[in-house]
Formats: structure tokens, C-alpha cells, sequence
């Protein structure tokens, strides 16, 4: 397991460092995540270290929010003083969200099934 959050960690390092060496807007742990992808794409996939470390990582997910709620809960003023724009960007997002998803959906539709129409 320490095999697994080690290279974890190393990727969101070197996310982190891409990211602040190049001033890219883009977040480093989103850099890492996507360079830690192409290298399981290229490896053919997690190894059984890895899987099960994510999986549990994954597993207490939910305890990360808790920062971000408590967080909330400090600036609760700061949040009653700028809810109108908070409230625009929420529902903005939401719809933008909605839309790029029924376009996504929209187009897998119309690709035809690799086994349509092969019986059962």
C-alpha cells in the first residue's frame, strides 16, 4: 500500500511542478492524473497494489468534503455576502453541465452498437 499512495504522490508531485513551472491554469493533481493515465495506458493497466489502494482510497471518499465544508462554515458571512453571484455560477454550471452531457449522449447514440444485430 505505501508502494501504491508513493506513486500516487509522485505523480501529483509531478503534476504540481508542471503546472507551476509552466504557470499553466490547470491544476497540478489534474496534470498528474492525467499523465499517471497515459502511463497505466501504456503499462496495460493498474497493477493489484495499486487497484486496491484506490479502491480504498476511493472507498472514504466522502471524507474529503469534509474540509470544504468546514471551510463554508468559517466564511458562512463571506458566502451570505456574495450568494447572488455563488447562485449564477451554480446554476450556469449546472446547465452547461446538462447540455455538454446530452451532446455527449447525443453522439454515442448515433454510433452503432459493435454487436447490434448479433442474436444473443
Amino acid at each position: 500500500m505505501i508502494a501504491a499512495l508513493t506513486q500516487l504522490l509522485i505523480f501529483q508531485l509531478i503534476g504540481e511542478v508542471i503546472a507551476r513551472g509552466l504557470d499553466l491554469p490547470v491544476p497540478g493533481p489534474v496534470i498528474g492524473m492525467a499523465l499517471l493515465f497515459v502511463a497505466l495506458s501504456l503499462r496495460g493497466g493498474p497493477g493489484e497494489s495499486l487497484q486496491t489502494t484506490s479502491l480504498t482510497l476511493l472507498s472514504h471518499l466522502s471524507l474529503l468534503f469534509v474540509p470544504a465544508g468546514v471551510g463554508i462554515i468559517v466564511h458562512l458571512s463571506r458566502v451570505a455576502d456574495e450568494w447572488p453571484a455563488l447562485l449564477a455560477a451554480l446554476i450556469v454550471s449546472t446547465f452547461v453541465s446538462m447540455a455538454v452531457t446530452a451532446l455527449v449522449m447525443k453522439a454515442l447514440a448515433r454510433k452503432p452498437a459493435a454487436n447490434a444485430g448479433s442474436p444473443s
